[in-house]
């Protein structure tokens, strides 16, 4: 007789320390699966405390309350519906654990610590938990399920040790960020567990903002044979039904069900970054944003991010022209305004400028103009800018990409003041794609406009920060082109001087900018929040020692 489990995976959105507000999430989740015919539900790490909870868990009363809330579901669990599992920091003795439940029946029938603690990247987790024992399958109706807790089914040793103990499928919860290439690189791991223990693999996730760290969803499951039997969408709440059989001869199987699209590049990394700004925005009270639109290509992306993510309305954009704006910022600024349908006004800067200039002057004397002088402009505007923010409540939107943030392109208390950044972890090279891209198409899940969203002479005319005459980007900085491959290389992968100036590059280029990337540090510890896109972005990713000597070494 062929025996049968239905298992819901409850792909939802969730933030930290909302408690109430994430428990509720889970009974709406649970409410859906049961109306399924679902026997359990499926929901992703911590999910009652939300992830990554950080030094919360060290709060004896967050962990008690958790705690409650777990009990509060089991309870529910009595009433013949689904059973759960949920995530939340467990008190073991003197341990603390990042744990799974397993909720029915009204009780707490099993538990689970997560084994291997990852303490790289964004994750830190070895200093707020320690690691559980090697766990055994949990059983559920008859059923030998190999629970595991993100991290662990990474690293080949607690799949391993569920298979020789009995469980028939691997079940992991999880807590995985969003990062360009990230889902391919899932799905190929998740295979080599399948091949090494001759088990199906439920990846079960998150989807959600939480600060810089951007979680996409994108749950799975595949098959004993590597076949892929369900993809849930990208950067969408869902809950999804997946049925599994055991035959009379042979392990679980995973009913094959329709696939969700694989987004392209772009897309989904447009998406995160909707994302991102969204629910920073939303979770933390904000009834908007504003931002200064310049005329230029990483404003106007900016802008058409906040427009999509928030709609339009909730998007205040504000052109501040200096003597040094060009007729053709001043058009485009407003061009794109337009497309967007964001409220949008002219605020000049030569006032502020002339008064700077006044109260200076007899202190500067006869110096001669330097950046000094241009870097009083940027700062009038965050001034104007941060003034508009306190009277009238939007988050001011910095606009900056992390090619310019690299080597230190940005005026620190200038261009750089805001609350939240969406293309601080997107090289200009890949604004100007998605640039080009948004104009082309609609993102999924967007509020704004289903149309272009900047004029195409953005995208096409020379990057200039407008801070002087006739200035451009590349007066001062290699052709965007080579900065971003170098940057890539220097940032991402940790290349040295020589082995980057062995692809081809000039070795004074290279050696200038590690120079002005390491220069540049003291700014970036001072940037605000921004999404991350890319494996080693800059503030939880790479941290370096403001004070760093060893800069001196490379020549």
């Amino acid at each position: 007789m062929t025996e049968t489990l239905k298992i819901a995976i409850a792909q939802i959105n969730l933030q930290v320390g909302a408690i109430d507000k994430n428990v509720a999430a889970i009974r709406h989740a649970r409410a859906q699966a049961a109306a399924m015919g679902a026997d359990l539900v499926v929901t992703p790490e911590l999910s009652i405390a939300g992830y990554p909870p950080e030094d919360l868990v060290l709060k004896p009363a967050f962990v008690r309350a958790c705690a409650h809330a777990a009990e509060d579901l089991a309870r529910e669990t009595a009433d013949g519906g689904p059973a759960l599992i949920v995530g939340l920091p467990w008190r073991a003795g003197d341990k603390l654990h990042n744990a799974a439940f397993l909720l029915e029946n009204g009780q707490i029938s099993a538990r689970r610590a997560k084994v291997e603690l990852p303490n790289y990247g964004v994750f830190d987790e070895k200093r707020v938990f320690q690691p559980g024992p090697a766990p055994g399958p949990i059983m559920f109706r008859g059923f030998r399920l190999g629970l595991m807790i993100c991290e662990d089914w990474w690293l080949p040793h607690v799949c391993e040790t569920l298979a020789e103990t009995g469980a028939e499928m691997l079940l992991s919860i999880n807590g995985s960020p969003f990062e360009d290439g990230k889902q391919s690189l899932r799905v190929r791991l998740a295979r080599q567990r399948v091949a090494e223990t001759g088990l199906p693999y439920m990846f079960a996730a998150l989807v959600c903002g939480q600060d810089e760290v951007v979680f996409d969803g994108a749950s799975f499951v595949l098959n004993a044979d590597q076949s892929l039997a369900v993809q849930m969408p990208h950067f969408t709440e869902s809950v999804t039904l997946t049925e599994w059989t055991r035959p009379p001869h042979g392990g679980l199987v995973c009913t094959p069900q329709e696939l969700a699209p694989e987004p392209e590049r772009l897309s989904l990394i447009y998406q995160a970054m909707m994302l991102g700004l969204r629910d920073y925005v939303e979770k933390n009270g904000f009834p908007g944003v504003v931002l200064g639109l310049s005329g230029g290509i990483d404003s106007a992306l900016s802008a058409a991010v906040a427009a999509d993510a928030l709609g339009p309305k909730r998007v205040r954009a504000v052109m501040l022209p200096s003597p040094y704006t060009s007729d053709h910022s001043l058009e485009d600024a407003k061009a794109c305004a337009v497309m967007l349908g964001i409220p949008y006004e002219t605020i000049p800067i030569t006032g502020a400028m002339e008064a700077f200039t006044a109260a200076l002057t007899p202190i500067f004397g006869d110096r001669a103009a330097d950046t000094t002088e241009e870097n009083i402009q940027p700062r009038a505007r965050a001034l104007i800018l941060m003034a508009l923010s306190n009277k009238f409540g939007p988050m001011l939107l910095t606009t900056g990409n992390k090619s310019e943030m690299s080597v230190g392109y940005a005026t620190l208390y200038g261009d750089m003041c805001g609350g939240f950044s969406v293309l601080k972890d997107v090289y200009k090279t890949t604004v100007f794609a998605l640039s080009r891209w948004r104009n082309a198409h609609i993102p999924p899940g967007a509020h704004g406009v289903h149309g272009p969203v900047m004029p195409e002479r953005v995208i096409t005319k020379p990057p200039s920060a407008e801070l002087k005459p006739n200035q451009t980007d590349q007066d001062s900085l290699p052709p965007y082109d080579e900065l971003d491959a170098i940057l890539r290389r220097l940032v991402e992968e940790e290349a040295s001087i020589d082995e980057v100036a062995a692809e081809g590059f000039e070795r004074a280029t290279v050696l200038r900018v590690q120079k002005l990337l390491d220069r540049a540090e003291y700014k970036r510890r001072q940037a605000p929040p921004g999404v991350k896109i890319t494996s080693r972005a800059f503030g939880r990713d790479r941290r370096y020692p403001l004070t760093n000597g060893f800069t001196r070494l490379m020549q």
